[in-house]
């Protein structure tokens, strides 16, 4: 980085800084604005993102994230993402006007059943209800592409901070879903007396977190992704993405004619045995073995880095292979990573040698359990996790002795 760059990234900080300290934007906007004239959304990125590293807590970034743009909104304009159809950008992208579109018609419908003077209306209004609640549950598909592979990928590239404020984001978002989900269920119900009221707040919350949420992204996080990621893996970011599927309203022509590649990894044939004390196993057999198997099983070193994992028929958790080499406390929300933690730090300490969870996820019962490994001497060799879904296990009642006829 150029010494010239160095005093403009110090000024830079300061006056964010002075924004956290509680002084006026309109204060500092002249400042700013000629600041930023020279910079890239990537640049100010990382200037953000060494004031985290310096102690200035994720949450206070998030916090005044707004109130950032609200000043670098003139100059972030002004640099326009372009990316032929068929990139993962230009996928994202496209995909951002219809959550848009869909938040901002979820505004108008809930104003339409709020106003309704009549059953009919309200009737007609809650079938738009359903079509948009539709495609926001489908809208989850984005943000995990975006988890699972985006964000690893700029992890790569140093660019840490940012991921980590846009992942809290979708969660912030998910949250909002979530209570919309369960008043539409309740929608049935037309005389539940409080629907209108809470359908309004939880779509107005939303009308204000998606649009603001999509503008970041667009002009901060993806220019700042296109300017790091190499093309070499911009094109194994598009198999990946091909590989955990998309919205239902992606468009066909944002996907383009990119053509997948299938990797080294995927063309190697191995015939070498791998050799246990109980017998021994080609490759193929191995893999092939840990696919078959009812689990999700991830393997984690003992650094805490993700080393591995099984590709079931139907995985429960998404997974891509961007998490290969990524440490593990990225790869969870960070409302979630103290627990994390604390299983780590209890399987180095001995303290404990396994944890078990379990959890609701579209009416399936998932057992998630967690254990460490140690070799013969007892030296811990890092974290496998296994999620199950035991559902019809939990349904299992009496004997079953005697093998139904195939079709």
């Amino acid at each position: 980085m150029s010494e010239l760059f160095g005093d403009t990234k110090r000024q830079l900080k300061e006056l964010i800084r002075a924004l956290h300290a509680g002084v006026h934007p309109e204060e500092v906007k002249k400042s700013f604005q000629e600041i930023l004239a020279d910079l890239s959304p990537a640049d100010v990125a990382r200037v953000e993102q060494e004031l985290i590293e310096e102690g200035l807590l994720t949450t206070e970034v998030r916090k005044l994230c707004d109130v950032h743009l609200a000043i670098f909104r003139e100059s972030l304009d002004k640099e326009k993402v372009s990316t032929p159809p068929g990139h993962p950008i230009h996928i994202l992208m496209e995909e951002h006007k219809i959550i848009s579109q869909s938040a901002e018609e979820l505004k108008n419908v809930a104003q339409r059943i709020t106003e309704a003077k009549d059953t009919a209306s309200i009737r007609t209004g809650l079938e738009q209800l359903g079509h948009i609640v539709e495609h926001l549950k489908d809208a989850e598909s984005h943000h995990i592409r975006e988890e699972n592979v985006l964000f690893p990928y700029l992890e790569k590239h140093g660019i840490t901070q940012p991921p980590a404020i846009m992942w809290m984001e979708h969660d912030e978002i998910r949250k909002q879903k979530k209570r919309l989900y369960a008043l539409a269920q309740k929608c049935q119900a037309v005389s539940y007396a409080d629907f209108p009221r809470e359908l309004d707040e939880v779509a107005t919350s939303l009308a204000q977190l998606i649009p603001s949420h999509v503008y970041k992204e667009n002009q901060i996080l993806y220019p700042t992704a296109l300017k790091v990621i190499t093309p070499n893996e911009w094109k194994d970011i598009r198999k990946q993405f091909d590989d955990l599927g998309y919205c239902c309203f992606t468009p066909e022509s944002a996907r383009g004619t990119e053509t997948v590649h299938t990797s080294a990894a995927e063309a190697r044939v191995e015939h070498e045995k791998v050799m246990f004390e109980t017998g021994s196993l080609s490759h193929q057999e191995l893999e092939t073995m840990l696919n078959t198997l009812p689990l999700d099983i991830t393997f984690v070193d003992k650094d805490d880095v993700v080393r591995y994992f099984s590709k079931p028929r139907e995985r429960i958790f998404p997974r891509a292979i961007a998490v290969i080499g990524r440490k593990v406390q990225q790869c969870h929300p960070q409302k979630s990573v103290h627990v994390v933690n604390q299983i780590l730090q209890d399987f180095k300490s001995g303290k404990r040698d396994s944890a078990e969870f379990w959890i609701e996820l579209k009416d399936r019962k998932i057992y998630i359990r967690y254990f460490a490994l140690r070799n013969h001497s007892g030296d811990y060799l890092g974290c496998m996790e296994a999620t199950q879904d035991i559902t019809n296990i939990q349904k299992l009642r009496g004997e079953k002795r005697l093998l139904e006829p195939t079709q």
